[in-house]
């Protein structure tokens, strides 16, 4: 079952056969319901993730529970561990936000083929660096679009007096 799915991703769409065998032989199908953590911020980053169906959040954690959504994505999106950067942990929580499905692969195992074949290697690297990087600029855009709207209050400023030697 994960190898039709793999055949079907973009990202692996240049693979060869035995490729793909390889990689579905550490891939596997997970079901998940609504609110379901698939994996919280800073913990080692393993794998990698494709939604089949459903929609997955990426949220930033911050103080009392309270954190900020980043991105919702559904069907084909990928998301978890970058094995272009080769991090540690992860960068933010995932949560689905409706019952899903996705394919987990384990990034060891994608890193060893893009290292023992560099094309390979390269093409996969500059498709998930594109789709991640297209990601950082609507991230930023967001971002940009809140610090825009919140309200301001003029600061005083207070005359300082700084002793020279």
């Amino acid at each position: 079952m994960a190898l039709e799915r793999l055949e079907g991703q973009e990202v692996f769409q240049f693979l060869r056969p035995e490729q793909i065998m390889a990689i579905s032989d550490v891939a596997e199908v997970i079901e998940c319901r609504a609110g379901d953590t698939i994996y919280e911020k800073d913990t080692r980053a393993d794998h990698f993730y494709v939604v089949l169906d459903g929609q997955v959040s990426l949220r930033l954690p911050g103080r009392s529970g309270v954190s900020l959504q980043v991105e919702e994505l559904t069907k084909g999106a990928m998301f978890g561990s970058c094995v272009c950067f080769q991090l540690v942990g992860y960068s933010r929580n995932a949560q689905c936000t409706s019952d899903s499905r996705l394919l987990k692969i384990e990034s060891a195992t994608l890193k060893e083929l893009m290292d023992s074949d560099l094309v390979l290697g390269y093409t996969i690297q500059t498709q998930i660096s594109r789709i991640y990087f297209r990601r950082y600029i609507d991230t930023m855009k967001k971002l940009q679009s809140i610090v825009l709207n919140l309200p301001l209050e003029p600061v005083q400023a207070e005359a300082v007096s700084i002793p020279l030697a």
